[in-house]
């Protein structure tokens, strides 16, 4: 565990938000650029409409991928569906219903793939 005592600075008004175990700007972190999100090793294929005014998203999570392999691997999504979509913190969104679309294509990928929520 670390040690509370070897202090580090938070936030910098001159370069904002800072990473508390390298040191450096948020934007420039290398500590948790190349970091994988441990999982369960299911990768969850979703439909959800919270919070976005009634129109749905499909949302992708638990793809063992590092963040730049994940936008890479969006981009190919979003390409194969014909719709836009993003990444935010290690989950694929994808704009509308693409479940039936996405889970062939994950499947082909190698992983193992669940439909989930209704």
């Amino acid at each position: 565990m670390k040690q509370r005592g070897d202090g580090g600075l938070v936030f910098s008004t001159d370069q904002g938000r800072m990473c508390p175990d390298c040191r450096q700007p948020s934007e420039a972190c290398q500590c948790r650029k190349n970091a994988v999100p441990a999982g369960d090793g299911i990768v969850r294929v979703s439909r959800e409409t919270k919070g976005r005014k009634g129109k749905g998203v499909t949302l992708i999570t638990g793809i063992p991928l590092a963040e730049s392999e994940l936008k890479t691997l969006a981009k190919q999504l979003k390409a194969r569906c014909g719709v836009g979509g993003t990444v935010k913190s290690g989950v694929i969104e994808i704009q509308g219903d693409q479940r039936d679309v996405l889970v062939p294509l994950l499947q082909a990928r190698g992983w193992a793939v669940r439909r989930a929520g209704g």
